[in-house]
């Protein structure tokens, strides 16, 4: 097979470096804005200011276009990968089940969770202040907290079955 396609195998260890930079960068990414940020920025009492809707909105819509193309570019690499004729990822068929998952939990943060969140947050009333928090946002809150709970479960075995291919 190396002398008919001989740049198959760096072209799969291409792809499967692809996949493990972005899965990495993207699951880090996720934990630094989940972990790191926003509990300081509600430790230091942001969540209080009215400003906090503009400045979340601006930054959930930011993180999940670069989501977008990192679960795009991970589906590809696993695509790629599938296509070859010696399959360098075990569980072919089940990875790109997978990959497909995070694309659809992407999206349904970009166009779903984020927009609605940013909605109910805005206070249209500038001299009424906002008292409590609306049960709807908790309840959206809840559901963003499962898909990001499914997303690193789901990214980290992804991540794992590709990183232990590449030895």
């Amino acid at each position: 097979m190396a002398t008919i396609y001989p740049n198959l195998e760096s072209n799969q260890k291409r792809w499967q470096t692809i996949v493990c930079l972005t899965l990495g960068f993207w699951l880090s990414a996720c934990i630094i804005l989940d972990g790191v940020i926003m509990p300081s920025m509600y430790a230091s009492g942001m969540m209080n200011t009215s400003d906090f809707t503009a400045a979340g909105s601006i930054m959930f819509s930011l993180f999940n276009r670069v989501e977008l193309i990192c679960a795009s570019l991970g589906l590809t690499g696993l695509l790629v990968l599938s296509a070859t004729p010696n399959h360098l990822i075990k569980n072919t068929k089940t990875a790109i089940i997978f990959s497909i998952a995070l694309l659809a939990i992407a999206l349904i943060d970009t166009y779903g969770l984020t927009p609605q969140m940013s909605a109910l947050g805005i206070n249209l009333n500038l001299f009424e202040s906002v008292k409590e928090v609306p049960v709807t946002m908790n309840q959206m809150h809840g559901g963003y907290w499962l898909l990001e709970v499914i997303k690193l479960v789901v990214g980290g075995t992804l991540l794992g079955w590709c990183y232990q291919q590449k030895n």
